[in-house]
């Protein structure tokens, strides 16, 4: 399917955003990035700042965004209201949330990130004590699969040329086999699939949950130790434990279903590692397909993450080893990474 020129798109978020607003001298900027087709755009009028989400719907429907929306505000979820819709044109005028994630807060020095993650995790537990509806999706064994399958194919494959005999595809497969059956033995809760900073809005009172249109039902441990291996900010070990036990004991006191701490210390490293895995399969994915190489300065930091995780279970050696022998030595030229 055709793209519309950027121009003509330009013009017609413009002329809808006027008439959405009531405002005919509204004027946009841009007001984020994002991996995919979505983009942002921050306008002031007499009545305040507004945003307006734009989702071509031949590229990103924004109708999947909306549907989790609504589930997320029934369970008492701060999200961002909807002012004016578009669907056919795939216009959304949001309210604005302000100019800082997370994760510009923390980058800035203007954020106290216990209090912050303790707001985060506040909007997590109603996320997690949503009821799942039949009708979503199951982060299941094919889907959590084809993600791994990322690293395989865009990450050794495509971004670091390597190919790799029997064997090595033999030990791959079993430690991914080893991971698949850790996360899916855990409690399966919704899943907001990429909570981290980026996606976390200060706001009076707390914090807004943003990008969350990928929602499934999948492992418990996913999003709260998404927070802290995060894809743009990295956090020492020895606070990612203390945060990790201060959200598991305020998740128990809610009566959500999670085992002891040991056995979920461990789930939270499995169901990283599947996460680490596969965006450094998608990072790579959106260098050489999409044209945004900005994403794959962040590698070295997942390199990062599977170090300190992967020395914690021997039954990942063989992970390990690939990493070992293939992974850091074509990593160390470009990046710096030691070999």
């Amino acid at each position: 399917m055709t793209q519309p020129h950027p121009t003509d798109r330009d013009a017609d978020r413009l002329n809808w955003a006027r008439a959405a607003t009531g405002d005919d001298r509204l004027e946009l900027a841009r007001a984020s990035f994002d991996a995919g087709f979505r983009s942002y755009w921050r306008g002031q009028t007499g009545a305040g700042s507004v945003i307006v989400m734009d989702s071509p719907p031949e590229l990103e429907d924004a109708r999947p965004w909306l549907r989790i929306r609504e589930m997320l505000l029934a369970g008492g979820v701060r999200v961002p209201q909807v002012r004016a819709q578009d669907l056919e044109r795939g216009f959304l005028l949001l309210e604005d949330l302000g100019q800082q994630t997370f994760l510009q807060a923390f980058e800035a020095g203007h954020a106290d990130a216990d209090a912050l993650f303790d707001a985060a995790f506040g909007e997590l537990l109603k996320i997690q004590a949503l009821p799942c509806p039949e009708d979503l999706a199951p982060y299941d064994e094919a889907f959590l699969s084809r993600e791994l399958r990322l690293f395989d194919e865009w990450f050794l494959g495509r971004h670091l040329g390597l190919t790799l005999d029997g064997g090595d595809l033999e030990r791959l497969d079993l430690a991914y086999r080893r991971i698949l059956d850790n996360v899916l033995a855990q409690p399966q809760v919704f899943v907001h699939r990429d909570y981290m900073p980026r996606n976390l809005m200060p706001v009076d009172g707390g914090v807004a949950v943003i990008d969350f249109q990928g929602a499934l039902k999948g492992p418990i441990a996913y999003d709260p130790i998404s927070l802290f291996r995060d894809a743009f900010i990295s956090w020492p070990e020895e606070r990612v434990d203390v945060w990790l036990a201060r959200y598991h004991a305020r998740a128990i006191s809610a009566g959500i279903p999670l085992p002891e701490f040991a056995r979920f210390r461990r789930d939270a490293d499995f169901a990283g590692l599947q996460r680490h895995i596969k965006i450094l399969g998608l990072f790579a994915r959106l260098n050489h397909r999409d044209g945004k190489p900005k994403y794959l300065a962040d590698a070295p930091r997942f390199l990062r993450y599977l170090d300190i995780v992967l020395p914690r279970y021997p039954e990942l050696a063989p992970l390990a080893e690939i990493v070992e022998r293939y992974v850091r030595p074509a990593l160390a030229p470009a990046t710096g990474v030691p070999a």
